[in-house]
């Protein structure tokens, strides 16, 4: 099952956010498991939607830059 390009392309920015929201209300719990484990779970979300965001931009330029390369081998190859 694939999602639509708009909920794929958001996903990033939105476990940043719920992660961010999680760690706020950590800090205005102060104490008690609720906190710990906002705490974690705010990390863990926060910390994954920038990796899920650097792997696609990293894949995006690598591959763009594969493409391109192979065309202009190819062109290379047309002219000899």
């Amino acid at each position: 099952m694939r999602l639509a390009n708009p909920i794929y392309e958001s996903l990033p920015a939105v476990y940043m956010l719920a992660g961010s929201v999680l760690l706020f209300v950590s800090y205005r719990l102060h104490t008690g498991t609720l906190s710990v484990l906002s705490m974690i779970a705010g990390g863990i979300g926060l910390v994954g939607g920038i990796a899920i965001w650097l792997r696609r931009r990293d894949f995006r330029a690598t591959d763009a830059e594969y493409w391109s390369q192979r065309q202009s081998d190819q062109s290379d190859e047309k002219l000899r």
